[in-house]
């Protein structure tokens, strides 16, 4: 379950990226495979490392994290759940664009 989970957080980052560079003619270099996503747009870049249902999220200047994939689809941290979508939305938004505020 948590690959077809993170197959879908893949191409949901994909799309968003895609959106937010549409007005821009820019695009995000998005490559995944069943344990890694790397999304990269200029000297950007978000890395996303799967282990089970963890998810280890690595940002260009050494930021990082860790999230759970739940049964439900979200993405679970210390402050709560989120959608994948709207988690994938501002990595995208953010990657994009430079805009961090949700």
């Amino acid at each position: 379950m948590y690959r077809e989970l993170w197959i879908s957080l893949a191409s949901l980052l994909r799309s968003y990226a895609a959106v937010h560079g549409l007005h821009k003619g820019i695009e995000a270099e998005i490559e995944s495979d069943a344990h890694r996503i790397t999304a990269r747009h200029g000297d950007r870049c978000l890395k996303l490392d799967r282990n089970n249902n963890a998810v280890t999220w690595t940002r260009e200047n050494g930021t990082s994290g860790v999230l759970e994939l739940t049964d439900h689809g979200r993405l679970r941290s210390p402050e709560g759940e989120e959608e994948m979508d709207m988690a994938a939305e501002a990595w995208a938004r953010e990657l994009m664009t430079g805009d961090a505020s949700r």
